[in-house]
């Protein structure tokens, strides 16, 4: 029995995900609220996981989906390849794996558009950040990593391993520490 799938994504915690798929009938919704920018994006690969012949994958636009064109691609090519097809309501677009030229040419332009947004975005947070620390202003963001309990451990002669273990960090974070790279 295929299945009507929702996948939406926002790229903060902030964000609200309400409006991207309202008023579709779908039998089940993978949502996340991670950045478009990388493919590894946990409810996506459930999702894609979960796919079966005849499914319909449902988004609100090719943005949710993926920000970069060569994702893009590859997903709507894996969807395709498991006998799915996804449909996109904001573009009026639906990929079922037999397409037409005149598809493959919006979803290109599109995806190139989006992938072009984010690239645009990105240089003008950049901008942003260079003109608040002329200023003084921009502080960056605070340390995730405790850099000061590390080497507390590291010179009470707990190991590196131990040492990550115990305050929930990667190994090689302790190491960067350990050299006075963070």
């Amino acid at each position: 029995m295929s299945k009507v799938i929702g996948y939406i994504r926002v790229s903060s915690v902030d964000q609200n995900t309400e409006r991207q798929l309202d008023g579709e009938k779908l039998d089940i919704i993978f949502e996340e609220k991670v950045s478009g920018a990388t493919r590894e994006r946990p409810q996506l690969e459930e999702m894609l996981r979960n796919l079966r012949e005849g499914d319909l994958v449902v988004v609100h636009d090719i943005s949710r989906l993926a920000r970069n064109l060569g994702d893009l691609k590859d997903i709507i090519e894996e969807i395709n390849h498991k006998g799915a097809s996804v449909k996109f309501i904001k573009e009026s677009l639906e990929f079922t794996g037999g397409d037409s030229p005149m598809q493959k040419l919006m979803l290109k332009l599109l995806g190139s558009f989006y992938e072009f947004e984010r690239e645009m975005n990105r240089e003008r947070q950049r901008e942003g950040i260079a003109k608040a620390k002329e200023r003084g202003v921009y502080k960056g963001r605070k340390p995730s990593v405790d850099a000061e309990a590390i080497m507390k451990e590291l010179e009470a002669g707990t190991s590196i391993r131990k040492t990550a273990e115990k305050l929930k960090v990667a190994a090689s974070t302790v190491q960067r520490v350990k050299k006075g790279e963070m």
